[in-house]
């Protein structure tokens, strides 16, 4: 699934396309993954693009005022995990899998493409576009290391989930937290509410670093993934965790190995990355005892 990078890089190249063109018409194909189809097809023809924005994972297309109505609003999009949106010439083959064309003042389309239809498009208000953003967390390339200690700090799920939960950080998914968490040293399994500060510190500094390095080389291309121009990412060339399981840790030559965390596959070095300490059995069997 497109994570912040591969979002954030899709977006530079949509803005530096379209911006300050006009829809003028606009064609579905299968909308199952649309809130509501019959509100795009009426609400984006005549509309200006006035700014395109990352919002986490999401896409957020900003439309000029309609005359009369003081709501702006906006097209938002959600690329699920084989989703596309790009401008093409209105001439260019159309790809399988194309399911929105929403033609342009200058000729062009811009076409939303997506194999398994996972992904999300809606018309919103400028206020249910609030109400929808407000849901998420931190912008992590934007949060303080306070503000990241305290959002880490008050949950006791596994660091791993923590850095899933969208409610906590919006945009990280699993390749960046495997490779955050790398390069902090810290082990999947750790407890959020258990890092110190000095810990928390270091993660929030690796996941920048990491997230502003995936950007300037265009994202992961691991599957599907390509920019607005077609072109595949390059920082799965830099990985040093994620799917690289029984190869060797970069940093210690130690086998990377893989477990499940919050239900997805996590990898990391079993000697850089120590596991959160286990009671030793007797002290384990009396604290069930407890329990009861």
């Amino acid at each position: 699934m497109p994570e912040l990078p591969e979002v954030e890089t899709v977006v530079r190249g949509l803005r530096g396309a379209v911006l300050g063109r006009s829809i003028v018409s606009v064609r579905l194909g299968k909308t199952d993954f649309m809130d509501d189809a019959g509100a795009i097809e009426e609400g984006l023809p005549g509309r200006r693009i006035v700014a395109v924005e990352r919002c986490g994972k999401f896409i957020v297309v900003r439309l000029g005022a309609e005359r009369g109505r003081a709501s702006a609003g906006a097209l938002l999009v959600h690329l699920g995990m084989t989703g596309h949106l790009a401008a093409w010439a209105a001439e260019q083959p159309e790809k399988k899998h194309t399911h929105a064309w929403f033609a342009l003042d200058d000729g062009r389309e811009i076409r939303y493409t997506d194999a398994r239809r996972f992904g999300r498009m809606a018309m919103m208000t400028e206020e249910e576009l609030a109400r929808e953003m407000g849901r998420l967390g931190a912008e992590p390339l934007e949060v303080s290391e306070e503000e990241f200690f305290l959002r880490i700090g008050s949950r006791r799920a596994r660091i791993k989930a923590v850095l899933l939960d969208q409610r906590v950080l919006r945009g990280v998914g699993n390749i960046y937290a495997d490779e955050s968490l790398w390069r902090a040293r810290i082990h999947p399994e750790r407890i959020g509410s258990r890092l110190s500060a000095k810990e928390a510190a270091a993660l929030r500094r690796a996941l920048r670093e990491i997230l502003l390095r995936a950007i300037a080389l265009r994202g992961s291309s691991i599957a599907d993934f390509v920019d607005a121009e077609g072109a595949p990412g390059e920082y799965q060339r830099r990985h040093k965790a994620y799917g690289r399981e029984g190869q060797a840790c970069a940093r210690c030559g130690t086998m990377i190995r893989r477990i499940v965390v919050a239900g997805r596959s996590s990898f990391f070095c079993p000697r850089c990355q120590r596991g959160p300490r286990r009671p030793r059995k007797g002290v384990a069997k009396r604290l069930r005892k407890k329990k009861r």
